[in-house]
């Protein structure tokens, strides 16, 4: 078994996906798992296909340097924001493989959200371009681990109505017998 960066608080309750030295950019996908985190799986799937037909964005907040500007991104109170397409298209696969995995386990499928998705770097690719005057520069990419948990919403119990215990000190206790004997 390979360990996770999370561990699910009811693993019985739980899927897990996982997609290891994947040659998409680290820093798209990063953005991408940020923005579905904590969503529906059935909001994350419709959240991402509209991101591949460009209706939704997604909002770049850590690594946006450089990125443009779009109004699509402001209902998430940012103005920076891309498109990833390959990034989306990998978590996408991940996100049915853990469905998938659901299934199997016997989850509900309607009461499944992202309960963890975390992205790190993988070790780069090395490869190299050609530059003027017979210098040869690095021209890496940056591939990356996903792991996703999905976890089963759990039934929320209401708080019981219990009727409050007043606490009377001694004083005030005296003070109400001497009421009521009046």
């Amino acid at each position: 078994m390979v360990r996770y960066a999370a561990t699910p608080a009811n693993p019985a309750k739980a899927s897990k996906s996982r997609g290891s030295y994947l040659r998409v950019h680290f820093k798209n996908t990063h953005e991408v798992a940020a923005a579905i985190k904590g969503l529906k799986l059935s909001k994350a799937y419709a959240y991402l296909n509209n991101v591949t037909e460009h209706k939704q964005a997604i909002p770049f907040r850590k690594f946006n340097g450089g990125v443009g500007r779009t109004s699509q991104v402001r209902e998430f109170g940012t103005t920076q924001g891309r498109w990833p397409v390959k990034s989306v298209k990998f978590v996408n696969d991940l996100l049915k493989n853990a469905e998938s995995n659901a299934e199997a386990k016997g989850l509900n499928v309607e009461e499944l959200y992202i309960s963890s998705i975390v992205v790190n770097q993988a070790p780069k690719h090395r490869r190299r371009t050609y530059r003027a005057h017979g210098r040869i520069n690095p021209f890496m990419s940056s591939p990356c681990h996903i792991e996703i948990i999905l976890t089963e919403k759990d039934e929320v119990v209401s708080r019981a109505a219990d009727k409050k215990v007043v606490k009377l000190n001694a004083r005030q206790l005296a003070r109400n017998a001497r009421l009521n004997r009046a």
